[in-house]
């Protein structure tokens, strides 16, 4: 089976949708029977592009000398169908919520996987304009698409909701992610203070990271939190916070670390902290549990179902739990390492080997 990817953000994103990519490309190239082709307007970046494990069956494909801005758009969304159809593409997958326009007219199956349908269910953290556009690219794509793949019940869920789409086009296939985060010692501290608790993600408004600074306070002094993730400016309101508070000193953001680096940072922490409001899956929630951390989280979307029924969950607004939580998490505390022991049992459901068998599947049976 020749299998076409947008691979955009597999030589692009750093993490994110790209490490979804990356991951399930090296797992999916283990099966001989599939050729993976992956489509980028251009070669992107060295160290990301790497990140694939060269196998006979996984070719790069870029157009000419590549594109970039407005040429390289309209490759992505008009242009690509062609060479799909010169290469004998079987089915592409929009590995990031998109496919090109027109491709169900090509004769080309298609497949899209649908990470989160934010932007409709909590429109507040987007730029109306974006909401506009992302809204469209969502509409365009379900027509468009012979199949779809959810990433979560949550995100299943969204879809049938909010988009209209009959469940029947749907199939539920969890995000897995790199075997690198396995439970591990790790020496190298990056000058981080001996007893911390980690946050990975962007930091914006609707990962709502300011929840566990104000439940430092109600935490030991020697407990700091790191938090790692692309800057924004409600980074700049968590900093003032805890300047104001008088944690700024046990606050760190770290905002350069690409996600092969973030080993030793799982490794080295005491605990793990993901108080989003809302996500399509949280993948860092399965990144920290492979890493042997236990975690606490936020009701009211998927995160219960990353974090399975051992981890700790506190609505997004409430402080005194949240902190009340990561006491329960820290070293010492009744029950940790077995709770621990039952998130590791409860993830292997997304391991990669099996969330790549689920989606080779449903390949051949679109073919």
């Amino acid at each position: 089976m020749i299998i076409g990817f947008d691979a955009k953000r597999i030589v692009s994103n750093g993490t994110g949708l790209g490490s979804y990519g990356r991951t399930l490309i090296n797992d999916l190239a283990q099966d001989d029977s599939l050729s993976l082709r992956l489509y980028a307007p251009n070669s992107g970046r060295t160290n990301l592009r790497g990140q694939i494990i060269e196998r006979p069956n996984v070719t790069f494909c870029y157009p000419g000398q590549g594109l970039s801005g407005l040429r390289a758009a309209i490759w992505r969304s008009r242009g690509i169908t062609n060479d799909l159809k010169r290469d004998g593409v079987q089915l592409y997958h929009g590995l990031s919520g998109e496919l090109p326009i027109n491709i169900c007219k090509s004769g080309i199956k298609s497949i899209v996987t649908i990470h989160d349908l934010i932007f409709l269910r909590h429109p507040e953290f987007y730029n109306w304009i974006d909401v506009k556009i992302y809204t469209w690219k969502f509409r365009q794509t379900i027509r468009e698409a012979s199949h779809i793949v959810a990433i979560s019940e949550c995100t299943k869920r969204d879809i049938i909701e909010l988009g209209g789409v009959d469940e029947s086009r749907i199939s539920l296939v969890y995000q897995s992610c790199s075997p690198k985060f396995q439970r591990s010692a790790s020496t190298d501290r990056h000058g981080l203070p001996s007893r911390y608790i980690l946050n990975v993600g962007t930091i914006e408004r609707r990962k709502n990271i300011l929840l566990a600074v104000k439940a430092l306070p109600l935490l030991p002094e020697d407990l700091s939190l790191v938090i790692i993730g692309r800057q924004t400016p409600y980074a700049d309101e968590v900093k003032a916070y805890a300047k104001k508070h008088g944690l700024e000193h046990r606050v760190i953001m770290l905002h350069a670390v690409s996600n092969p680096e973030l080993v030793p940072y799982y490794a080295n922490a005491e605990a793990f902290v993901y108080p989003s409001v809302y996500e399509g899956f949280g993948i860092p929630i399965i990144e920290a549990i492979s890493s042997g951390l236990p975690v606490v989280a936020c009701t009211g979307s998927c995160l219960e179902e990353a974090g399975g029924p051992d981890a700790f969950y506190v609505a997004p607004d409430d402080a005194e739990g949240m902190a009340h939580a990561i006491m329960a998490t820290l070293h010492g505390a009744e029950g940790r390492e077995q709770r621990i022991e039952r998130s590791m049992q409860y993830i292997k459901r997304f391991q990669g080997n099996s969330v790549a068998s689920q989606m080779a599947d449903i390949y051949r049976e679109l073919i």
